[in-house]
């Protein structure tokens, strides 16, 4: 008798301790497209104010392209059919009227890996003044979100990157669909080819010195691609090599990677005696250890179609260099 009660309980026990267990374990995975936001509102929250305030935060435009293109790609449904496989997006944005004014951010709620970021108020102006008050936290988490995405995507197929990391002492995690075009003086130019075009990567060093704290940082970052475009990238034209596009004034941040100190540059350069142009983003990486910047650069060549997903593809590999 004794044994039959020992019995069931080890088989409760089994039974209760595997149901936690698969609870965490069997969350669906997510699904999406890098980029693109389902956002959870009535329709009429979404034809008024409030849709409004959503699509000026999180649809802005992507800084340093040469057309407007939002940050995020956004698709509304009202709450009633936000259920089975609308719930397994990756980024999720919820809005919930007649509530506290709140912004939560909850993890795995229905799907992994997800963010989902409700955003409550009692009245129509309550959820706008939560959206506008908070929407560089809200970009930060969903960006945060899709980095980690595309870098994972990224890893499931990786480059051999001995090369650059036996030569400037850098680990970048890249695909193999690019190739190693040009390494010569620590200096590699790493190329993708596209149907409309070429996506491509460029890393290099330069001395501490080459680039100056404060206002003349971004004269001294156009300066150095500048003259490293010159010697590097050459065009198929006699003549023709790389260069910053003079009339659109670069975007310049200060941002981390690797945690070190970073100078993030978003501009055009353009083909100079040539005609091709298009978006790069370039990051100074102080290197104090070693006296020198990491310089790190991506830049996208795609006539006619959308850049904004190259430029974060190329983000995403940047973020991941390791400077040893």
């Amino acid at each position: 008798m004794i044994k039959n009660v020992l019995g069931l309980l080890l088989i409760a026990t089994v039974f209760f301790g595997c149901g936690d267990k698969e609870d965490k374990r069997y969350v669906s995975a997510s699904s999406g497209d890098i980029n693109s936001i389902v956002v959870v509102a009535d329709n009429l929250l979404w034809e008024n104010g409030v849709g409004e305030a959503i699509r000026d935060s999180l649809a802005a435009s992507v800084e340093g392209l040469s057309k407007d293109e939002p940050q995020f790609t956004m698709s509304q449904m009202p709450p009633e059919v936000f259920t089975g496989f609308a719930r397994k997006n990756r980024t999720v944005l919820k809005i919930e009227k007649g509530k506290e004014a709140d912004v939560q951010i909850a993890r795995d709620a229905y799907a992994r890996p997800q963010t989902l970021v409700i955003v409550t108020g009692q009245t129509n102006a309550e959820i706008i003044e939560q959206i506008k008050a908070n929407s560089e936290k809200i970009i930060s988490v969903f960006k945060k979100t899709e980095l980690t995405e595309r870098q994972r995507r990224t890893s499931k197929s990786l480059f051999n990157d001995t090369p650059i990391r036996e030569n400037l002492g850098v680990s970048l995690k890249f695909p193999t669909a690019y190739r190693i075009a040009k390494s010569e003086d620590n200096f590699f130019w790493i190329r993708r080819d596209i149907e409309t075009g070429n996506v491509d990567l460029l890393v290099y060093e330069v001395p501490l010195s080459a680039i100056r704290k404060g206002d003349s940082a971004v004269v001294d970052v156009v300066r150095v691609r500048d003259s490293v475009g010159k010697i590097h990238i050459e065009g198929a034209l006699e003549n023709s090599y790389m260069a910053t596009e003079p009339a659109f004034t670069p975007f310049i941040s200060d941002v981390i990677v690797d945690n070190k100190p970073t100078f993030e540059t978003r501009g055009l350069w353009d083909l100079k005696n040539a005609f091709m142009s298009g978006p790069f983003i370039n990051y100074a990486i102080e290197d104090k250890v070693n006296n020198r910047y990491i310089i790190a650069e991506g830049y996208v060549f795609a006539p006619s179609i959308p850049k904004r997903d190259y430029i974060f593809e190329l983000e995403s590999i940047i973020k991941s260099i390791a400077i040893k």
